[in-house]
């Protein structure tokens, strides 16, 4: 299976529904409300799945990517996807096991961006969101966005402010700063 992205580039995915791309129309709204600010932003992608979010970031001029997936095999295609099209001026890394242990590792480092998509029915939500708060992994001006089902808000942890929600069907999107 493959997708389409920005500057119609075909990137692959697994078979199936195990990586859940984000729905197009989810990924251009996301790039429309932050099209001013990826250009040389560091992004963190939780949850990769497909690598889309983080190659959709690539194209659109972002210095560094990283993401965080569990699947071994959808890590295979991530990088795959991420190598074919990044510039050379352009760093990223995959890290692969349970998001909920691998964001200790980045504490200390920050983003400008952090797209948060994890499978809707998981128990993900809130630990992560902790975590992303008690490491301070966001720059004072950076923003969150988390995937999510509109019929279940996120839970809102310390630290973090609800700025604004989008829903695009069966999607929604929650942003958040730091406070």
């Amino acid at each position: 299976m493959s997708l389409r992205i920005y500057g119609n580039r075909l990137l692959k995915t697994l078979p199936g529904d195990a990586t859940r791309p984000t729905p197009a129309r989810v990924r251009e709204a996301l790039f429309h409300i932050w099209q001013d600010t990826v250009v040389g932003c560091h992004w963190l992608d939780l949850c990769t799945g497909s690598g889309a979010m983080g190659a959709e970031a690539l194209c659109r001029g972002a210095t560094l990517v990283v993401g965080i997936e569990q699947s071994p095999r959808a890590c295979a295609v991530i990088q795959a996807n991420w190598r074919q099209v990044a510039q050379p001026e352009q760093t990223f890394r995959l890290l692969r096991g349970d998001v909920r242990q691998r964001l200790k590792g980045l504490a200390g480092e920050t983003f400008d961006h952090i797209y948060f998509d994890p499978p809707y029915a998981s128990e993900l939500y809130a630990p992560v969101l902790r975590a992303i708060a008690q490491y301070l992994l966001l720059t004072p001006q950076g923003e969150l966005a988390v995937e999510h089902n509109p019929r279940h808000s996120p839970p809102l942890p310390d630290r973090l402010h609800l700025c604004r929600q989008k829903v695009y069907g069966n999607t929604a999107l929650s942003f958040y700063t730091l406070t």
